[in-house]
């Protein structure tokens, strides 16, 4: 497994969590039950702590990082973040979710439920509400999800949680 210990802090993985091959968990970071980190991903708590919730996931090429001696960064439980995503220095609440290729910037808050889309830039400080979708570079406002948008994003967590057991399974771990 592609875990790191740094400054004395080493990765402390639920056995239920899954962390991919060529991914890199580093220094004070705790994965919750179910949580998965996906392929090339980097997940780095050098010089802040990074919490990520049971069910959550990371996936494919994104970079997870803290604000040195101002924010770490906390991601609850059953939270999305696309491919490529860039989350530094900030919270993502449970049940939120990150689009493909977002950035999300320190000091951020995404809300229970609310949503980042693809591409989109959340400049520091700013907070998404919740069922909130935010788009754009910078990102704003735009609407807020219906019902069955956020049925189907609390349905892409529950599926990360099974493709990732499959992913185990497949490599033999």
């Amino acid at each position: 497994m592609p875990v790191h210990p740094f400054a004395g802090q080493a990765p402390r993985i639920d056995s239920t969590a899954w962390v991919a091959p060529g991914a890199q968990v580093i220094g004070d970071v705790e994965l919750g039950a179910g949580a998965s980190i996906w392929y090339n991903v980097v997940v780095r708590g050098d010089v802040m702590p990074i919490r990520i919730g049971a069910r959550s996931n990371i996936q494919d090429g994104s970079i997870v990082h803290v604000t040195r001696k101002l924010a770490a960064t906390i991601i609850g439980e059953d939270v999305l973040v696309g491919h490529l995503a860039i989350i530094h220095g900030c919270t993502l609440m449970d049940r939120s979710f990150v689009g493909l290729g977002a950035v999300v910037m320190d000091g951020c808050v995404i809300e229970p439920e609310g949503m980042l889309g693809a591409g989109a830039l959340l400049s520091p400080g700013k907070r998404i509400g919740p069922r909130e979708l935010w788009l754009g570079r910078p990102a704003k406002l735009v609407r807020l999800l219906s019902e069955e948008e956020v049925a189907r994003n609390l349905a892409g967590a529950a599926g990360y949680v099974e493709l990732a057991k499959m992913h185990r399974g497949s490599l033999g771990e």
